[in-house]
This record gives structure tokens, C-alpha cells and sequence, in this order.
């Protein structure tokens, strides 16, 4: 757990964001008052994860904005980035494995950024382009699931994927 001492520092060597006691989120204002129980938030989690994140205060309003994660100081970006893996759940498909049939509903054995999973697909209109290069899959339980550069994955993924499409 990260500790006050462990937060991010400013230009001026103040920490602006660190974990409390209880390893909640914190973020100081610039007036130095501490607000325990900060979020972050993704404007754009598909399209754009590393810009436009906002730090949600416990009563439900935006009490700060980063433009760019890559902006930020090392120790206040991991910070950040932990909180939103916390929040956050959207496997990344990096290669189908198997399709129970070519018919819905079917089984799909896919192998995600965060291992290997199964779930059933309903039907094809499950299936979402959202740009050129993302398609976003929902299974039968509501769990999205993400595939950036459908023409990246390997030659049997996308042989698999195209009879959906």
C-alpha cells in the first residue's frame, strides 16, 4: 500500500495524490486541503485511455481533470493507473482459440491480456464495431470484452472472428 510519503510530488516537491491509511485515493487541493476518496475516471476509455481522466470527489463531482496521463510525474501516474485497474474491467482479446459453433448462441475460448476465459455469445449483433480498428464483444453475462486491431490477430483468430462479422 502506498503511504503519504510514497505520493507523487508537484513541481514544488508537495505531494498532490497519495494513498490514506485505509489505501483510498487522495488528492490535494490547491489550497492544501486533502480530499480522501478521489476516483479516476476515463472520459473516453476506448478511444482515447490515456487522456481526459477526471478525479470524481466522494460527493460525485469532478474535482480535478488530467489532460494526459503521460503528463504526470511517475510515482502520481502509477498511482493513478493502479486506481483505474481497480475500477476498471475490460479484457483485451488477444487471440480466439475456439468457436463452439458458427451459429449463436456459441462458446468462445479466447485468450484476454488478463489469461484465458470462455463465454457464450448470444448473437452476432453482440458483436460491435466501434471504429475501424476496435470491436467491442458482449457475453451473455454483460461482460465486455475488447479486440483492438482485428487485422493484427493471428491468421486462425481472425478466420474465426471474420464468420461473425
Amino acid at each position: 500500500m502506498t503511504t503519504a510519503t510514497d505520493a507523487a510530488p508537484t513541481d514544488s516537491g508537495q505531494p498532490v495524490l497519495r494513498r490514506n491509511a485505509c489505501g483510498r485515493l487522495e488528492w490535494r487541493r490547491p489550497d492544501g486541503a486533502w480530499i480522501s476518496g478521489v476516483v479516476p475516471v476515463r472520459a473516453f476509455p476506448i478511444q482515447a485511455p490515456e487522456r481526459h481522466i477526471s478525479l470524481v470527489g466522494p460527493d460525485g463531482h469532478e474535482v480535478a481533470t488530467i489532460d494526459a496521463l503521460a503528463s504526470l510525474p511517475p510515482p502520481a501516474r502509477a498511482l493513478i493507473e493502479e486506481a483505474l485497474r481497480e475500477r476498471e474491467f475490460t479484457p483485451v482479446i488477444q487471440r480466439l482459440l475456439e468457436v463452439s459453433s458458427f451459429a449463436t448462441p456459441s462458446t468462445w475460448t479466447v485468450e484476454t491480456d488478463r489469461g484465458v476465459t470462455r463465454f457464450v455469445l448470444k448473437g452476432e449483433e453482440d458483436i460491435r464495431r466501434l471504429t475501424r480498428d476496435v470491436l467491442l464483444i458482449q457475453d451473455a453475462h454483460g461482460v465486455q470484452y475488447l479486440i483492438r486491431q482485428p487485422r493484427d490477430l493471428d491468421r486462425h483468430s481472425r478466420r474465426l472472428l471474420d464468420r461473425f462479422l
